[in-house]
C-alpha cells in the first residue's frame, strides 16, 4: 500500500516538477530544443521531443536500480514519473496536439479547458512572456472561458 501511495504522490508531484522544467528550462536554457514547439516546422517530429527521453531517465533509473537493490520505494518513484509521462502522452500529443488522430472532438469541460489554456501558452512564439506551463491542472480564467462559450453557444442555439 505505502508503494502505491508512493507512486501517487510521485505522480502529483510531477505536475510541480513539468511546470518548473517548463517554464524554466524549456523556455530557458534548453529554448533550442522547445523553439520547435512552439513554430512548428515540417515533419513529424521535433526536437522537443527529446524531452521525453530527458524525463524517461530518471523514471527508468528508479526502476531499473531499484529492482535491482530490491529497494522498491525508489521503484515507486519511477513508476509515478512514468505513469504522470503516459499521462504527458495522452493529454498533450492525442488530445491537445492531435499528433495522433485518437480523439479529435469532445465536449468534456476539463479537455475543453486543456486545450484552452494550451492555446494561450503557444499564443507566444518565443521563449518569454510565456503563461499556462502545467498540464494537468488549469487555472480557473480557464475554466471561466470554457463556461463562458458553453453560455454563449447556448443562447445561439
Amino acid at each position: 500500500m505505502i508503494y502505491l501511495l508512493i507512486t501517487l504522490a510521485t505522480f502529483v508531484i510531477m505536475e510541480g516538477v513539468t511546470w518548473l522544467t517548463h517554464r524554466y528550462v524549456m523556455h530557458g536554457f534548453l529554448w533550442y530544443l522547445h523553439e520547435d514547439h512552439h513554430q512548428k516546422g515540417p515533419g513529424f517530429f521535433e526536437k522537443n521531443d527529446a524531452f521525453f527521453v530527458i524525463f524517461a531517465i530518471p523514471s527508468w533509473l528508479c526502476i531499473m536500480l531499484g529492482s535491482m537493490n530490491q529497494v522498491y520505494w525508489v521503484v515507486s518513484i519511477g513508476a509515478g514519473i512514468a505513469l504522470y509521462g503516459f499521462a504527458y502522452f495522452i493529454v498533450h500529443e492525442i488530445i491537445i496536439h492531435q499528433r495522433f488522430k485518437w480523439f479529435t472532438r469532445s465536449n468534456n469541460r476539463y479537455i475543453k479547458a486543456i486545450r484552452w489554456a494550451h492555446k494561450m501558452h503557444h499564443k507566444h512564439l518565443d521563449k518569454e512572456e510565456g503563461e499556462s506551463f502545467g498540464m494537468l491542472l488549469v487555472a480557473k480564467k480557464y475554466w471561466d472561458k470554457v463556461r463562458q462559450d458553453e453560455q454563449i453557444s447556448k443562447r445561439i442555439s
